[in-house]
């Protein structure tokens, strides 16, 4: 398994592969052609958000327990709705909290980061494009939710998707058990499921949301979250933990307007 970052190096955004505990930088495109290049320490770096998508492709009430909680009824198909990549930040980066939205959510998800063009993909293909897992906090402003009715508010604000730490590739996402999802407050879990029991699985993800949209190189899609979503408090911090990918934690903060 090797585990892609991209952390600032010498005052410019690299990748880095770390792979059995050592660490490289990498030599040319993770998406296409690429080696690892020189060893480098492993620690000392500000790790960047991993990605810059395009798009993150979030999937809505994907696990039967979270549908529960927000008594909601399972969807037939995934009901998909995009965050801004203007909403990305990378570990250690604050969430910051607008005046006036009311309550603020951490959602934690497995995302998928997609490594080709994608369009119209089979669900039998569909590992051929997925390039690595991600962890993904799908920060929600819950009144503005119920509010809108739709999405694009609530979950769009700048900081309101936090990535990272990695992209973990040769995880065995398909396996019997899936991988581990758990979301963490001030050292508290309040969230813990697996992707076994993703209501549609990462399979019929690519192949759903591919038939709506092109995803590029980069683009995520993330999974959906399991119960346990809660509140969350400038001054918390915020762990989102993937099995095979690691921790992604970030402060809270609060938004300052700042006039032109």
């Amino acid at each position: 398994m090797k585990r892609y970052y991209r952390i600032e190096y010498n005052g410019q955004p690299r990748y880095a592969v770390e792979e059995s505990g050592e660490w490289r930088l990498v030599d040319g495109d993770i998406f296409g052609r690429h080696d690892a290049g020189a060893p480098i320490a492993a620690s000392g770096y500000k790790v960047l958000a991993p990605v810059l998508p395009s798009k993150i492709v979030a999937i809505g009430l994907n696990y039967k327990d979270h549908a529960a909680e927000r008594n909601k009824p399972l969807p037939k198909e995934p009901m998909i709705f995009i965050k801004p990549s203007t909403a990305v930040i990378g570990p250690d980066d604050p969430i910051v909290i607008p005046p006036g939205v009311g309550r603020v959510d951490h959602e934690a998800e497995a995302g998928v980061v997609i490594g080709w063009p994608a369009r119209y993909v089979s669900e039998e293909e569909a590992h051929k494009y997925v390039f690595g897992i991600t962890c993904v906090n799908d920060v929600t402003a819950r009144e503005l939710q119920a509010k809108d009715i739709q999405y694009t508010r609530a979950k769009g604000f700048d900081t309101f998707a936090p990535v990272g730490p990695c992209i973990a590739t040769g995880l065995d996402w398909e396996a019997k058990d899936g991988l581990v999802v758990e979301g963490w407050v001030n050292g508290q879990r309040r969230q813990s499921s697996s992707t076994k029991e993703l209501i549609f699985s990462i399979r019929e993800l690519v192949a759903f949301v591919s038939s709506v949209m092109t995803l590029l190189p980069g683009d995520i899609i993330s999974t959906g979250t399991p119960s346990g979503i809660g509140p969350i408090a400038v001054g918390d911090r915020v762990t989102i933990k993937v099995q095979g990918v690691g921790e992604l934690t970030n402060p809270v903060g609060l938004a300052v307007r700042v006039g032109r």
